[in-house]
């Protein structure tokens, strides 16, 4: 059984969701108050298989230790290396959509964009059990939005994806009512294999994506977990400090299917 480590170890939301871990034996939880950087060297060794932290710390303490401690992955599109992260909303209906990227990279470039779509396709068909079908979203549809930064951003992005990985199912740029209503999407946009239908939504910056997913929490009624950081050589995750252990909990569930 994979072992995720939690270093934040006298937390009591961690103490409750670690011992729902273990009930569940999605993965068997390692408890140890510790410092980020040795939990990070922790994983490396193999002692144990992914890290959740930042319940008690800052998320730049978390990406800042992961970064150093656990390596980063090399990109495909972009010159430099690059991490980011995506959010599981699981909602009161049973639907679940993931979101990329509310929490790092804050105004990503065309070829940033495209490798966080990469990463986060890779990590929504584990999560998912099923096909990531992407929607670049925008306040635009397919052009209606006129001539705007955004739109030609969305658009760089899809071509840049779309040539490398022509299989992926992804579409846009498209707005948020078409990408996940199918009526909406079927009017706006009829010829799209995902309109209506997106399980994955991906934003155009970091701002965004931290109004949609406290949106989707906070008025939707959705169940949160994450941010699980992307592009980095071990599965990790950085809790939000207002978590609870339901999401410290859920977040465990989704980060044990990267393992």
């Amino acid at each position: 059984m994979a072992k995720i480590l939690f270093p934040e170890a006298n937390n009591e939301y961690i103490i409750h969701a670690s011992q729902w871990l273990a009930e569940s034996q999605l993965a068997e939880p390692v408890l140890k108050e510790m410092d980020l950087v040795d939990a990070c060297a922790e994983v490396v060794r193999g002692e144990a298989d992914a890290l959740i932290a930042g319940i008690d710390n800052s998320s730049r303490d978390v990406i800042l230790a992961a970064r150093d401690g656990l390596g980063v992955l090399e990109p495909v599109f972009s010159e430099k290396s690059l991490f980011s992260s995506l959010f599981v909303a699981k909602f009161p209906d049973g639907r679940i959509l993931i979101l990329s990227d509310g929490a790092t990279c804050k105004h990503p470039s065309a070829t940033q964009l495209a490798d966080i779509i990469r990463l986060t396709a890779d990590a929504a068909r584990k999560i998912l059990d099923e096909e990531p079908r992407i929607a670049l979203l925008s306040f635009s549809t397919f052009g209606s939005g006129g001539h705007d930064e955004t739109i030609d951003l969305m658009g760089e992005a899809y071509t840049l994806i779309h040539e490398k990985y022509p299989d992926l199912m992804i579409d846009g740029e498209i707005q948020l009512d078409a990408a996940i209503n199918p009526r909406i999407g079927m009017k706006k946009a009829p010829d799209s294999q995902v309109a209506g239908r997106a399980n994955v939504l991906i934003v155009p910056d970091i701002n965004a994506g931290n109004l949609l997913y406290k949106s989707f929490e906070q008025l939707a009624g959705a169940h949160v977990a994450g941010p699980i950081l992307l592009g980095f050589k071990y599965p990790v995750s950085d809790l939000s400090r207002g978590s609870n252990a339901e999401d410290v909990y859920f977040t465990a569930q989704c980060l044990a299917k990267l393992i």
